[in-house]
């Protein structure tokens, strides 16, 4: 996983907790969103190394 990627998913996981602790369903599904997206990224990235 790129260091961008990563950060994404890091930064989607602390939004997930962040909206589990506090009761906010949007902010913990929006952090799902930006994991799902990291994850996204890092399959397209596989990808296009593949065909280099």
């Amino acid at each position: 996983m790129s260091a961008e990627n990563k950060i994404d998913d890091l930064g989607g996981k602390t939004k997930e907790g962040l909206g589990k602790v506090t009761g906010d369903k949007s902010t913990e599904n929006e952090g799902k969103l930006d994991q799902a997206k990291a994850g996204v990224k890092d399959a397209a990235d596989k990808v296009k190394d593949v065909f280099k």
